[in-house]
């Protein structure tokens, strides 16, 4: 794009504060709701992304009784907002880093059965850096993508082996395996151990299909040649552990995972065998150099966690 089209005199114009209204309207859906975040008056904020819309010849937003959306130009300008603004943060930050050391707030997003062991991480970091904070949200896997490529995220914790990722660096931290909840006075109370394929004739609970958790095990047993039966499911990693308690009703979940909740009061795990499946869960961040300090340096500091420091089988026995 030439310097002098109206395009580039319009962007001359653009200042950083009409780009974070913008990006406020798009999160928040709501006129007064933005400007409440953004702390200014409605009037403000209105005018502001008018101002914008006006200096890029373009409409951004679908105009109504209330916000309606934003046009197909909007979305475009609001992919380059966010780039903007986090090109900005990254600056910032990598000047506060050099004058004053690593400071400020990450965002990391972890799938749920990732959850008991995202201390591994955050602990060791929070040490090493007191001055920074940290926000932990429990998301999809493909919320986690989506949030690291529109810059609301900083990294994620997440499987890295059964579905392609796009645009990431990754580090693998540790391998999460699986095994069967279920009451210790019922049938199978007596096994240490099941097949998959013994497994897929049971009545499950089993967490709802828009979590890889779940895509991963329907995988696992079509391998086998069989189809998972579940009469329970849920999105929480609480109720797939606390309906393993229900007579005639058993839960897979990840050996990891009973780490933080341990076995049930009443039941048992068995081994999941024939195949011994196992999931490769690591550290993303996006791949956009230069990295920013906060992503890098959590990277740099979380290292694979070794099978020693996850709960044995005998344990949980």
């Amino acid at each position: 794009m030439e310097a002098g089209s109206p395009v580039v005199e319009g962007l001359s114009g653009m200042i950083i504060r009409q780009l974070i209204y913008l990006d406020a309207l798009a999160r928040e859906r709501h006129f007064r709701k933005a400007a409440e975040h953004c702390h200014v008056s409605q009037p403000t904020l209105s005018a502001a992304i008018a101002q914008l819309e006006e200096e890029l010849g373009v409409l951004i937003v679908e105009r109504g009784r209330r916000f309606e959306g934003l046009t197909k130009e909007g979305e475009i300008v609001l992919a380059h907002a966010r780039r903007i603004l986090a090109e900005a943060d990254l600056m910032k930050s990598s000047i506060a880093e050099l004058r004053e050391g690593v400071s400020g707030r990450i965002r990391l997003g972890a799938i749920p059965t990732a959850l008991p062991m995202i201390a591994h991480i955050t602990a060791p970091f929070s040490s090493r850096y007191p001055a920074v904070s940290l926000t932990v949200l429990s998301l999809t896997s493909a919320e986690i993508q989506t949030r690291l490529d529109s810059f609301e995220l900083d990294a994620g914790l997440t499987y890295l082996d059964n579905e392609p990722l796009d645009g990431v660096v990754s580090k693998p931290i540790y391998q999460e395996s699986y095994v069967l909840l279920t009451r210790e006075d019922g049938p199978l109370g007596q096994r240490d151990s099941i097949t998959w394929a013994e497994a897929g004739e049971l009545k499950l609970c089993l967490l709802t299909s828009d979590m890889q958790n779940r895509r991963i095990i329907d995988g696992i047993f079509r391998s086998v040649g069989r189809a998972p039966f579940p009469a329970i499911e849920t999105n929480s990693i609480f109720n797939l552990c606390s309906h393993a308690g229900i007579q005639g009703v058993s839960s897979i979940v990840s050996l990891q995972l009973l780490e933080f909740f341990g076995l049930p009061l009443g039941t048992k795990a068995l081994r999941l065998v024939e195949p011994e499946a196992r999931r490769m869960i690591g550290l993303i961040i996006a791949d956009r150099q230069p990295f920013a300090p906060l992503a890098r340096n959590l990277l740099t500091i979380s290292h694979p966690i070794a099978d020693a420091m996850l709960p044995t089988r005998a344990a949980l026995k």
